[in-house]
């Protein structure tokens, strides 16, 4: 029990010394498909219930940063409730802008066909609010196929839409983006597409190098650059190069990917991106982004407390394309990415702004929109790489609200157990939706921080064990 309680222990440290892996903690998400839009990398996620025991899941919920460690929580713009074909599943997504609008396609159990079903919901920013484009599902047909959405617009201007478990169906979508043209296509399902047919027509006794499964991810590839490398990897020899990348093995699933010229193929399959690894999840899903001048490989894993394979989270990890265009092999780390750019925080900030935390929990409501709850003794924020400026803030304000006793924020740097800058009292607001603006000087101690960005803790301290305040937004100021 002692060793069993000391690597608890040191494992909890280590995860919060350095990690930015998973990069959500305060809600179990999965199925990450990143989109980059304006300067800010959005990433739309599923939902995995506390505790669940399958993959029961009710909405979608949007992450945001712009510098790759500080993320900010959207809510839940998007929900099963918003479908009213809809009952069930809400599984992955993808979300892609075009014109001014954006387009979120989804999967869900239809009560219309009883089976899965692909709809699209629209709206007028990436954050929403979004509602269902047509009312009605935009492709089913009482399969269980049709699971995890993936859309791609094409230098042409043509959409493409792609899904499938255990085949891979698309559609050619027209411009308006809630309507396609012809009949639902099906990519072959064959050994040189995909590492291996599907499993009705798979050879007994024979050992197939990969098998596609579902998740898949559609792109356009960078080209290779160097054509030796592109013969001896039998890399299609036209301008246009398309990557599909996508789930594989079976359970546990790993992470492969196949190119072709065309989305409509011929598919060749490529290789394994992220092996088997020690991801405690065992589903995968991919979503690839480039971001200022870097490339990204969002996935899920199974790593926070009390996760796994219903109780994911998503991750990131920075990678370079190797020189012929193909993809180098990308492991899961604790670590996760570098950040981009200092934060500033000398302005409002969400308090659903953060890098890495412990123990809070974010809900949503019509007055404040996202606000951090569930603050208990000891519980903390952490933001990453935050720029203090050449003149040290002197006065820390912020909006909370508690019903019972409050307690207080405390504002350190580097560790929870940091320098102390500031400490400010929250007392019982009278409702925990009655919000009060509270500010606090910062000690003497704090005059001459400027200089190195650093790592800011925001620590909730008061009495042990109850429920101590919400918290809704902070900023630094002189």
């Amino acid at each position: 029990m002692k060793k069993s309680l000391f690597t608890l222990l040191f494992s909890a440290l280590a995860l919060t010394a350095g990690a930015q892996n998973p990069f959500v903690q305060t809600w179990f998400t999965s199925d990450p498909a990143p989109m980059v839009h304006d300067g800010t990398m959005y990433v739309y996620t599923g939902h995995d219930e506390d505790g669940a025991d399958f993959f029961w899941m009710q909405e979608w919920r949007i992450y945001s940063t712009q510098d790759m460690v500080n993320w900010t929580d959207h809510g839940s713009p998007l929900a099963l409730e918003d479908f009213s074909w809809a009952d069930d599943r809400a599984w992955a997504s993808q979300c892609i802008e075009r014109n001014g609008k954006f387009y979120w396609y989804i999967c869900a159990h239809s009560k219309l066909s009883r089976g899965m079903a692909i709809g699209v919901a629209v709206g007028d920013t990436p954050t929403g609010p979004f509602h269902d484009a047509i009312g009605k599902p935009l492709f089913e047909n009482g399969s269980w196929d049709h699971i995890d959405p993936t859309v791609m617009i094409d230098d042409d201007g043509q959409a493409w839409l792609m899904w499938g478990n255990p085949q891979v169906y698309y559609l050619k979508l027209n411009p308006d983006m809630i309507s396609y043209e012809g009949e639902l296509g099906q990519l072959p399902m064959t050994e040189e597409s995909f590492g291996s047919p599907k499993m009705n027509e798979r050879e007994k006794g024979k050992q197939y190098k990969d098998s596609y499964v579902e998740g898949p991810w559609l792109m356009k590839a960078p080209q290779p650059k160097a054509p030796k490398e592109r013969k001896l990897r039998r890399i299609p020899k036209k301008t246009n190069l398309y990557y599909l990348v996508y789930a594989a093995g079976g359970v546990p699933e790993h992470i492969s990917y196949s190119w072709a010229p065309s989305p409509t193929g011929p598919w060749t399959y490529a290789g394994e991106i992220m092996p088997l690894s020690d991801t405690k999840s065992f589903t995968n899903h991919a979503g690839i982004a480039e971001f200022k001048g870097h490339s990204y490989f969002f996935y899920h894993s199974g790593k926070l407390p009390k996760g796994g394979g219903f109780g994911r989270s998503v991750a990131v990890e920075e990678f370079t394309y190797n020189p012929d265009g193909t993809f180098p092999t990308i492991l899961p780390t604790d670590e996760g990415v570098k950040p981009l750019a200092t934060f500033n925080p000398c302005r409002r900030v969400e308090a659903e702004t953060m890098a890495f935390s412990s123990g809070v929990k974010t809900e949503q409501n019509n007055q404040v929109s996202v606000y951090v709850c569930d603050i208990h003794n000891g519980d903390y924020i952490k933001l990453q790489n935050v720029d203090l400026g050449s003149t040290a803030p002197r006065k820390f304000t912020a909006r909370v609200a508690s019903g019972l006793r409050g307690g207080r924020i405390e504002v350190h740097t580097d560790s929870i157990r940091g320098q102390l800058l500031a400490r400010l009292e929250v007392p019982a607001t009278g409702g925990w939706e009655n919000w009060q603006t509270l500010s606090a000087e910062f000690l003497p101690s704090a005059a001459g921080l400027s200089g190195e960005p650093r790592d800011l803790y925001l620590v909730f301290r008061g009495r042990k064990g109850p429920k101590l305040f919400n918290f809704d937004w902070w900023e630094m100021g002189q």
